[in-house]
């Protein structure tokens, strides 16, 4: 049987006595299980959720980051595209990182939350448990046998005081948004899996809302627009194969697919960058 925390909200101040915005206070419910939903069609890709996340968490700057932005670019003209994620920790109903972890993961009852045994931050199990994770969702310091790892907690520390996560919070498009999963399935539907994440085997507590397909605003033909920008005169056609020139051979975009798996301290670095 489910039961309900009740906290009471305080006002704080910033620099200069400058009466700082105050969070709503949140009655959240214990002994269920809380998630996430993330609407792609929102997201730009500002990163301000994962620096929220670090802020909030005392992270250094580096590769400790459990709220991670990702962009995939598609194509080529006419048809470019761009589409984010925001990944963290799911808190899955059935997380197979827990048993690869050995102890060093826990399952919360609260709020459902999994979260690492602060004594066993440094164990090499959590090298294991990333690899099971098909999230990636654990980041780690440094490649060091013993580095300390680091993942999202759902912020139950702030749970607990009444407040949403910090990632909810930060996002300045709305595209995120935390409840109970039968209140974000209620809300926004059950689709679990959008676009180049993996299959939703370990019953992840997140709903997606996938991205809005590129449409064209303003009709034009494309073909006819290759054609008039290939032709130079009596100079060589620019794309003289048309279009089938365009195509971007595989490798040569740095952000042309998904890389969600842990891989080391440079790979997380690399492909987490902002995409400018």
């Amino acid at each position: 049987m489910s039961s309900t925390t009740t906290t009471t909200s305080t006002t704080s101040t910033i620099v200069g006595q400058v009466p700082a915005p105050t969070e709503p206070t949140i009655t959240f419910q214990t002994g269920v299980q809380y998630g996430f939903f993330f609407d792609q069609s929102r997201c730009w890709g500002c990163h301000a959720c994962s620096v929220a996340c670090k802020d909030w968490n005392m992270l250094p700057a580096g590769p400790l980051k459990p709220m991670r932005t990702f962009a995939v670019e598609t194509g080529s003209w006419p048809n470019v595209g761009v589409e984010f994620y925001c990944i963290s920790c799911y808190h899955c109903a059935n997380p197979t990182c827990i048993p690869a972890a050995n102890g060093a993961l826990i399952k919360e009852p609260k709020y459902g939350a999994v979260l690492i045994d602060p004594k066993q931050a440094t164990s090499e199990n959590l090298k294991a448990a990333v690899a099971a994770c098909p999230y990636g969702a654990i980041s780690f310091d440094s490649d060091a046998i013993d580095s300390t790892a680091f993942k999202c907690n759902m912020c139950i520390d702030r749970l607990d005081a009444g407040k949403n996560p910090s990632c909810v919070m930060a996002c300045p498009a709305r595209a995120m948004d935390f409840d109970t999963m039968a209140n974000l399935q209620k809300k926004y539907g059950n689709v679990q899996q959008i676009g180049e994440l993996p299959a939703p085997t370990t019953q992840p507590s997140v709903v997606f809302k996938a991205r809005i397909p590129k449409s064209q605003v303003v009709p034009y033909d494309a073909n006819a627009a290759i054609t008039l920008w290939s032709t130079r005169g009596s100079l060589p056609a620019v794309l003289p194969g048309g279009a089938a020139d365009l195509n971007i051979p595989s490798g040569t975009v740095r952000f042309e697919k998904l890389h969600l798996a842990w891989n080391g301290v440079d790979d997380e670095q690399l492909y987490t960058a902002d995409v400018d």
